[in-house]
């Protein structure tokens, strides 16, 4: 899966857009991913900080691990 394909999952199940952001920075209250120097970073942004960041090699990974968050967390839902 990459960013793409995760857009179109997180829209059939519903997730709230603006509880996510796929081009990475640091938005305000968004799980986030974010491509970077040897892999990807997942991580809740709130008021410019990272919080529960984790690393993976594969965008692949990096996108799966953040459809979990998205879905485990139902605040996420539209």
């Amino acid at each position: 899966m990459n960013c793409d394909e995760l857009r179109e999952i997180l829209d059939r199940e519903g997730i709230d857009p603006n509880a996510y952001d796929l081009r990475g920075g640091q938005p305000n209250e968004k799980y986030t991913i974010e491509s970077g120097v040897g892999g990807w970073f997942v991580y809740y942004s709130e008021r410019g900080k990272r919080t529960d960041e984790a690393f993976f090699a594969t965008e692949e990974t990096a996108c799966q691990n953040l459809l979990e968050r998205l879905l485990r967390d139902p605040s996420t839902r539209s």
